[in-house]
This record gives C-alpha cells, structure tokens and sequence, in this order.
C-alpha cells in the first residue's frame, strides 16, 4: 500500500505543481501537462512489457528494484537544470516504475486465501487514495510555498523508507504464473477481460481530461490555482473513504455491482463539475462524489480481472495499469488542446462523455460475465 502511494505521488507530482514548473522553465501550461500525457504514454508500454518480461523474478526484489529507482528519478528531478532534462527522468522511471501497480496487486492475491482477494486487492490499492487524499495536496503546497524541487526531494525519502520496509517486511520467494505468449492470446481471446480494459481507458480518459488541469481550471473559471490543493485534499480523502467502503462490501455485493455502483457515482461527480464550471463551491462539491468514487472504480476492476482470468490476474491486472495510463495520455492530451484554445467549460462535458460510455460498458460486461459463468 505504501509503494503504491509513492507510485501515486511521482506519477501524478506533476499535475500538483504546473504553475511552478511552467514559470521555472518557461513553458506554456499545456506543454508542462505533456509530462502526464508522454509519461503515460512510457507507463502503459510498459506495465504489459514488465509483466512479460519480469514474471519468473522474486516479488521482494522486483518491487524493490521499482521502488529504488522511482528514489533516484526523484532526486534527479529535484537537481533538473532544464524541462528536457526532467521530461527525460520522468520517462526513464516511469518505464521501471509502471510494473509496481500492477505487480503489487498480483503479489498482495499470492498472499491470501481467494475469499479475501478481493478487499485485499481493494487495501492495497488505498495508497493511491493516500497518494490524492495527503500526497498531491502537499506536493501543490509545498511547490506553491516552498518550492518544487523541494517538493521532489520530499517524495524521493519516503521512497526510500518504503524501499526498506520493503525489504525487510514482503516475504522471498514469491513468484506469479509465468507470462508468456500464450498467456497474452488467452487473455485477449476473453471478451469479458477485453471489455474491462476498454472500461479501464474511457473512465480515465474522462476524469484525466480535467484533473490535470484542475489547478489551472481553478486559476481560469473564477477561484484561485491554490484552491486546486483544497480540491485534490477532498478528492483524495473521499478516495480513501470510498475505497475503504468498497474493500468491504465487495465480497458481499460482488464485483460487478460494486463497480456499477461506484462508475455511476464517478458519472454524477463529473457531470457536477462540468455543470457548476464557473462557480467555485460548486466546483469543489463535485470533488466530494468524484472523490468518493474514483479509487474504487479501479480497485473493482482489478477484482473484476482477477475473477475473470484467475491463472493469469498478473498479466489481466497489468494490461488494466496500461489501460489506466492510456486513459491518462488520451485524457490529459484532449484536456490540454481544449485548455490551450481556452475551451475551459467544454474540458468537463467530454470527461462527462467518457463516462457515460463507461457506465454503459459496465453493464454490457455483466452479460459477458454471465456468458463466461455458464
């Protein structure tokens, strides 16, 4: 859970400080969003690749290697001399970095019987909410006040304890069915695994559309790019709740009714922001069902993946990553065209967009579903 918030922080610390970064190396705000979009681009190339290529390596070490290199990328971006030098950083940590999410899942499910998979997997992926809820708004503040090379410096040491816990906590010997390509056939032979994937894309792709920008949103429809860390704090807090909340009803609810659920919730919260654009409470108050919903949503998509291909969750739970990270690149590249032609107000009617396809994914899925069960 904890290398999963580092994970959270140094992918996401750049949407906490675009003001600054912008200012510092004299790009425009779109052009400092591309390390979000070509950083997402490396991650979700690289999540399926690491699978393959990683999937006969000890867990302790291979989470090790991850972690410590997310370390050094951070100590290395805090001494940047340019935007091409740190863009260059960010995409050599993420290539290594992209198998933890990923990796963490699969080996949290190696590690408990299958009746707790679910809430296990749902647990672990609360350091991502931990990430939005404490991370990102201490990045923003920090970058805001003190600076942003301090702000990497900070995250670049909690990667290190996490890097000796580690170590000294996660059991040797831990290996995951060999992925190969056969696995990768079988797993896209299954229609229920591929419909979740594309549920995975269209609901990032419409929460990324505005959440990169949402500092600069702030800045542009009426409050302040300081007001983002007040957002980021209720979206993140409401993360952990939902996530929480989520882990404990999934293995009585069941997969697919948790997610319907909780991507129903995620439509509400971006329908709320797209229609209260302009008026900052209501801006804000959207945070609290978007918040509420967005770590769940994911998190149910893992178990959703595991429950369909249990044999190959390592494989299924990573290509989910990449989906993740191409909904990030699709969402954050339309969400910076439209900010760069100042379209503001029409940024949160495509996240809305995104979504309603999700939702409407999400119920077709359960007739594949029921499909695979007969």
């Amino acid at each position: 859970m904890l290398g999963n918030f580092v994970t959270g922080a140094c992918i996401l610390a750049p949407a906490g400080m675009l003001p600054e970064l912008s200012h510092e190396f004299g790009v425009s705000i779109r052009e400092a969003g591309l390390l979000i979009t070509f950083g997402a681009i490396m991650l979700c190339i690289g999540s399926p690749v690491s699978a393959w290529l990683t999937s006969r390596i000890d867990r302790r070490l291979l989470l090790s290697i991850s972690v410590a290199t997310m370390a050094a990328a951070q100590f290395a971006s805090m001494m940047a001399p340019s935007y091409a030098t740190l863009m260059g950083v960010r995409i050599v940590m993420l290539a290594v970095a992209a198998l933890f999410t990923p990796q963490a899942a699969s080996t949290a499910a190696m590690m408990v019987p299958p009746e707790r998979r679910g809430s296990t997997m749902s647990y672990v992926f609360l350091g991502w909410s931990l990430a939005l809820a404490i991370g990102l708004p201490l990045i923003a503040y920090v970058a805001n006040h003190v600076g942003w090379r301090v702000a990497y410096g900070g995250i670049g040491i909690i990667a290190l304890l996490n890097l000796a816990l580690l170590i000294w906590r996660l059991p040797g010997g831990l290996k995951g069915t060999p992925v190969d390509l056969k696995t990768w056939g079988e797993v896209f032979r299954n229609p229920l695994i591929v419909l979740l994937l594309v549920i995975t894309v269209l609901q990032t792709s419409g929460q990324f559309a505005v959440f990169t920008y949402l500092g600069p949103l702030f800045d542009r429809l009426g409050g302040s790019s300081q007001l983002a860390a007040i957002a980021f704090s209720i979206y993140g807090v409401m993360g952990f709740i939902g996530n929480v909340i989520a882990s404990r009803v999934v293995d009585t609810w069941g997969g697919y009714r948790t997610s319907l659920t909780m991507m129903s919730l995620l439509l509400f919260g971006i329908a709320a922001w797209a229609l209260g654009a302009g008026a900052v409470p209501a801006m804000l108050a959207s945070m609290i069902p978007w918040g509420f919903a967005f770590a769940s949503t994911n998190s149910m998509q893992q178990v959703r993946l595991a429950g369909a291909a249990p044999l190959h969750a390592s494989a299924s739970v990573s290509l989910n990553t990449s989906g993740l990270y191409i909904g990030q690149a699709i969402g954050s590249g339309i969400g910076g065209a439209l900010f760069a032609h100042e379209l503001y107000y029409v940024i949160g009617y495509v996240g809305v967009g995104f979504l309603i396809l999700a939702v409407a994914a999400v119920v077709l899925s359960r007739r594949s579903e029921r499909a695979l069960a007969a």
